[in-house]
């Protein structure tokens, strides 16, 4: 039986194009077969035997996906991944990589692990989300990290109405309103002061940004939840994004739609490493004081 894999490259940069055809090259002499996106396919000089492909089936009955860049590339390489279910190995050629599981440094590893099929896959959850304005869909989309409503003009203020399951929790006056994974705590979510949530947990966050409030806490709820945020009819347009990828202009009145996606990414794991250790490596938190680890 053939195996394929469907490789995801940051082409901007002239160190993953060299990496992407190093992959290409090993995982053709393991007998693989080997798809790369035909947009990126001149900019990267891959050998002869590379089938170029495009469209949402891309990844359709590949046995994995490998990502070469930052998080923005790995996001893009879930938007194919996710539908064909295939498993998504992220290899990191950017700053932080919260979402890769290995450096730059070690993908001969990876690719030999890979080859010998030595890995295991994780789970993680989504979000599906739907806007609506005057009973008409205006959008439907989904997300691996976030979902936000923001404000769409620079100098005024949002006002969002926030319901949770089926109930008024709050009205904001704000910048917009992050609705996260536990993937994303660590991406948008964080910068606005959401909790760092660790990703097996199965939750959903609602962070508010910037929100004119005396309550304006993060709050998480259970994965069942369904958040709704209706843009108020006499405030500015809004902005609906998803991952900071797909973008939508909602005008006043118009109802966002938040719940758990129907469909999970699934993300591979060469090795079990504890998030705690994830947290410190891309953070760089300062475990140890300055007298010294007393542990």
């Amino acid at each position: 039986m053939s195996r394929s894999a469907l490789l995801v490259t940051h082409t901007g940069r002239r160190q993953s194009t060299q990496h992407a055809r190093a992959v290409a090259l090993d995982l053709i002499a393991a007998g693989f077969e080997v798809r790369v996106i035909a947009e990126e396919v001149d900019d990267l000089e891959l050998p002869p035997g590379v089938e170029p492909v495009s469209g949402p089936e891309a990844a359709e009955g590949v046995e994995i996906v490998l990502a070469l860049g930052g998080d923005g590339t790995i996001l893009r390489a879930a938007d194919l991944a996710r539908p064909a279910k295939a498993p998504l190995l992220g290899i990191n050629l950017g700053k932080v990589g919260f979402l890769a599981e290995t450096e730059i440094d070690h993908i001969d590893e990876a690719v030999a692990e890979v080859v010998a099929g030595n890995y295991t896959v994780d789970e993680r959850l989504t979000l599906d989300v739907r806007a609506e304005y005057d009973g008409r869909l205006i959008a439907e989309s989904w997300a691996l990290n976030e979902v936000t409503v923001e404000k769409g003009q620079r100098a005024q203020m949002l006002e969002l109405l926030v319901d949770v399951d089926g109930r008024p929790l709050s009205r904001y006056g704000c910048d917009g309103v992050v609705c996260a994974t536990p993937t994303g705590s660590t991406a948008y979510g964080f910068s606005a002061g959401g909790p760092v949530v660790w990703p097996e947990v199965e939750a959903l966050l609602l962070v508010p940004i910037s929100a004119h409030a005396l309550f304006s806490r993060p709050i998480v709820t259970a994965p069942t939840s369904t958040f709704v945020l209706t843009v108020d009819p006499y405030t500015s347009f809004a902005v609906l994004c998803c991952d900071g990828r797909r973008t939508w202009d909602l005008p006043p009145g118009s109802q966002v739609t938040v719940e758990r996606g129907q469909l999970p990414v699934r993300l591979v794991r060469l090795a079990p490493r504890p998030f705690t250790d994830t947290l410190v490596a891309k953070f760089g938190l300062p475990v140890v004081g300055w007298r010294g680890n007393r542990r």
